[in-house]
């Protein structure tokens, strides 16, 4: 009896937990079929709009938010396709070959990932003005700075626990290292390797700071800059960027419900030494 009871109080906590965590993106989404009249003054509290409207959408439109969407899109498949390359040749270099200083390049590899942007973004700037790609797609080789360190981490624990006997025979039967890496390997570390790419492809969607630096220019913007622009001399179009934050959510959102189940096996399948 007692049990059900920690059960029941459990329960409600995880309830209320997730209801918390949820309610300011349900706020969000209500906020942007607001009138702008009633997102301030005496109605602002108001759940739900008696005035329902899609306006802000439609501004959206007008404002060319789609070209920052695809702009996002192609950045963040470009950087997310290389970096996986990178980072999956990397990790089996560390989990599966022996060299000096293993251990020391892993712990540089992660150090890196503990930069601040801000100390980075003033040497890549210089860098790309002299090289002349600013307002470019070249934008996603600097963020192999921000993904590769993950990627790296997560593809090492996978690739060392794929069992070195299998390794072992194909070496044996004339296997080179590569075509062991890509016969063998590869496949077996797939969920890995598929996690991997799901977090580079968000943490790449949503970075603001990289791409406001060196994309001054509006059709090479990111969906993350697009919204920080919708504002006028005097105020913010709050409206529109509470639907813009919609929209630039829902595509990331889709994609974590359709892979939930291969981003937890990919995150949890190498945390257990069998």
């Amino acid at each position: 009896m007692v049990n059900k009871k920690v059960e029941r109080l459990f329960a409600g906590i995880i309830v209320l937990y997730l209801l918390i965590i949820i309610f300011p993106f349900i706020w969000v989404a209500l906020t942007s079929f607001k009138p702008e009249s009633e997102i301030w003054g005496t109605e602002a509290m108001k759940i739900f709009s008696s005035n329902a409207t899609i306006e802000h959408y439609e501004a959206l439109i007008k404002a060319n938010i789609l070209n920052s969407l695809k702009n996002s899109f192609i950045i963040s498949s470009i950087t997310t396709i290389y970096v996986t390359f990178v980072a999956a040749f990397c990790a089996y270099a560390i989990a599966r070959l022996r060299f000096t200083g293993k251990n020391l390049l892993l712990a540089v590899v992660l150090g890196t990932s503990m930069f601040p942007q801000m100390i980075v973004v003033g040497p890549i700037y210089n860098a790309f003005v002299k090289l002349g790609w600013t307002n470019s797609y070249f934008i996603s080789l600097p963020y192999s700075m921000i993904t590769l360190p993950v990627a790296i981490f997560i593809l090492v624990t996978h690739f060392a626990k794929v069992p070195k006997e299998m390794e072992e025979s194909a070496s044996i039967d004339g296997a080179s290292k590569m075509k062991t890496f890509i016969k063998i390997i590869f496949p077996l570390a797939l969920p890995g390797i598929f996690t991997s790419a799901i977090i580079t492809f968000i943490g790449v969607w949503n970075e603001f700071l990289l791409s406001l630096t060196l994309n001054s220019d509006s059709s090479f913007h990111t969906a993350p800059v697009a919204i920080s622009f919708l504002r006028g001399q005097f105020q913010i179009f709050w409206g529109q960027v509470t639907a813009a934050t919609i929209v630039v959510t829902i595509p990331t959102l889709i994609m974590v419900i359709l892979f939930q189940k291969q981003i937890i096996s990919g995150l949890t399948s190498g945390a257990v030494k069998e």
